[in-house]
């Protein structure tokens, strides 16, 4: 799901003023004139994401400023490369540099982390969700940054779909009115239901919702959960606890997704740098 152009530019908007406020001091000690080469280079294995708001950044900094990307959005590289040329004003180039990078470490790292759990769990149907657990205000750079790295989305937000947790089955009075008031009265929408027993399980497969969210269940669960559900009444997420090295053995219980909220919660960034190429 690739964010629309204005999408990206409220994020560099939003950014850049956060960054540059009423002027960057430094880089007007630089002569006006001075033309300069440079490059972002990465320093580690990495799966490229970001590459538009990074044009995007230098693009409302200075239109003049040129990039030459060496790599593509959407691929992994083994090690570390210079990852674009860049050409134009020394003090435009200075003035998006940190904007830049904040997006394209960010959004790579996200991917990255999406691209290591996806292979992990590449030999079975089960696929990969992200969560809301985003980072404020780049929601849909982040869930897009998942889908490059072929995980999927769960659920933009709280108005597309439903999904029915403790508190609302509390507030309903059971899963089985909070399910039914769901699908009489969200026009169509989605609806998911979060169950934490195998005894809530039950009563949430006889409602047929659209997807029955299995929360912090053990593997003997996980398997239970699978084998209650033939034929398949609901399809089954498994959330809760799920960690780069038990995402595969609870692929392997046969639930069809796993929601990971470390996607884009716990963002390792990508160690990049720029550097003008005389400083080289």
């Amino acid at each position: 799901m690739m964010p629309s152009t204005q999408d990206i530019l409220r994020d560099v908007h939003r950014a850049l003023q956060e960054d540059i406020g009423p002027g960057d001091v430094t880089a007007a000690l630089l002569p006006a004139h001075l033309l300069v080469d440079a490059i972002i280079l990465s320093r580690e294995p990495m799966f490229i994401a970001g590459i538009p708001w990074v044009d995007a950044v230098f693009h409302e900094v200075d239109a003049s400023v040129r990039i030459e990307w060496l790599v593509q959005e959407g691929s992994w590289i083994d090690a570390p490369e210079t990852l674009c040329h860049i050409h134009g004003s020394a003090r435009s180039i200075l003035t998006g540099e940190r904007t830049a990078l904040n997006f394209l470490q960010t959004l790579s790292g996200t991917a990255t982390q999406t691209y290591h759990y996806v292979s992990q769990i590449s030999s079975y149907p089960t696929r990969l969700l992200d969560t809301r657990k985003t980072l404020p205000g780049l929601r849909l750079a982040q869930k897009y940054a998942v889908s490059c790295a072929g995980g999927q989305n769960h659920r933009m937000g709280l108005y597309d779909a439903f999904l029915i947790k403790e508190n609302h089955i509390t507030a309903c009075g059971s899963i089985t009115k909070a399910v039914d008031m769901a699908k009489r009265n969200g026009k169509g929408l989605f609806v998911e239901v979060e169950v934490e027993t195998l005894i809530e399980l039950e009563e949430a497969l006889a409602c047929y919702p659209d997807r029955i969210l299995l929360d912090n269940f053990t593997l003997p669960m996980l398997k239970e959960a699978v084998r209650m559900n033939q034929p398949r009444r609901s399809w089954l997420e498994a959330s809760g606890g799920v960690a780069i090295d038990t995402i595969a053995s609870m692929a392997a219980t046969g639930v069809d997704y796993i929601s990971v909220g470390a996607l884009t919660k716990s963002v390792q960034s990508i160690d990049l740098s720029l550097l003008l190429e005389d400083n080289l």
